[in-house]
């Protein structure tokens, strides 16, 4: 049967053959990225395994991943995956926070903390809400990815607060825009794919992302100290797999299944290798001849304070239910 769905103008049917004299189509998905392809990147893993999953399962659907940012600019995508033109995209949450600044809680300082805790989180009332925003603008998440960070500087390590006084960062979303400006940082706004290119012009000092794009943007090229998660993870942030909710209603109940069931499986498959993301950015960094140092419990605590007065304050005050989800967040052990 081929799949009619005015709304979904990226996919596209194509005829395969004939079984039996009945003739079959295939159903053609796009899936954007922004992360490198091909180079073990994480995101991008995940994503592709779910299109060999999908593949596998022979429900004549197909799944194309186009990473690197090829198919649509990082902050694009949200726009294109919610209005049904994009089908699946792997999107940092809080990219997003510009159109519902409640996501700004899945990349708050400090509340995290874990891998562990943040799988906890994943069956939260605080997600629960979060994905009933997604739901509501029109995409939803299928499969849960939570990313660890580390901070990199060109002039010095990155420890205590006073550290970033004067540099010039780029911070992956607002809420420690504000803890680093509130510290005395410059702010300079850009996806993590534009980072090495602002550290090799003179944009930017130093930086936050994850750890899996520490390495996988080559970041070890341009700076001079890392400051890895260790046992003080202040920085992590929620970035799922995502379909837009239109396409994805307008397939069969098989091809449903099969792309929640690969869904599944890319998710244990991340929670699996995520883990061992910090140990290889040190890994890396090292080799490379950067120096690598950790926040201690004290130098957490004071980003943490520093966190409370500028983008908690402000999260609480202006963002609808801020305080509650918030307080959600913080009730999960």
């Amino acid at each position: 049967m081929i799949l009619k769905n005015s709304l979904k103008a990226l996919a596209c049917v194509a005829v395969i053959g004939a079984v039996t004299g009945v003739a079959h189509a295939q159903t053609t998905l796009r899936a954007s990225h922004q992360f490198p392809g091909g180079k073990g990147d994480i995101r991008d893993e995940m994503v592709q395994l779910i299109a060999r999953e999908v593949a596998a399962a022979d429900v004549d659907l197909e799944i194309q991943v186009f990473p690197g940012a090829s198919l649509y600019k990082p902050n694009d995508q949200w726009n294109a995956v919610t209005r049904g033109i994009l089908d699946m995209t792997s999107f940092p949450l809080d990219y997003a926070s510009g159109r519902h600044p409640e996501f700004s809680a899945t990349l708050m300082p400090g509340l995290v903390g874990s891998f562990d805790r943040a799988e906890r989180l994943n069956d939260s009332e605080f997600m629960t809400d979060i994905k009933a925003i997604v739901e509501e603008a029109g995409a939803i998440v299928i499969a849960d990815a939570w990313l660890s960070g580390a901070f990199a500087s060109k002039q010095n390590c990155i420890t205590t607060p006073e550290t970033v006084d004067g540099q010039v960062i780029r911070a992956a979303g607002p809420a420690f825009e504000e803890m680093l400006a509130a510290a005395g940082a410059s702010i300079t706004s850009m996806p993590s794919s534009e980072i090495y290119t602002g550290m090799q012009t003179g944009v930017l000092d130093a930086t936050n992302t994850s750890s899996a794009s520490f390495v996988s943007y080559r970041l070890f090229e341009q700076v001079k100290c890392l400051t890895a998660p260790g046992e003080n993870s202040l920085w992590f942030m929620y970035e799922p797999v995502l379909m837009s909710k239109t396409v994805f209603e307008g397939l069969t109940q098989e091809q449903q299944d099969a792309i929640m069931a690969a869904a599944e499986k890319a998710e244990a498959y991340f929670n699996e290798e995520v883990r061992k993301g910090d140990q290889a950015m040190v890994d890396t960094f090292t080799e490379a001849g950067v120096e690598v140092v950790e926040m201690s419990k004290e130098d957490y605590d004071a980003w943490l304070e520093v966190a409370q007065e500028s983008a908690y304050k402000t999260f609480a005050e202006n963002v609808e239910n801020g305080q509650e989800l918030i307080d959600k967040a913080l009730a999960v052990e």
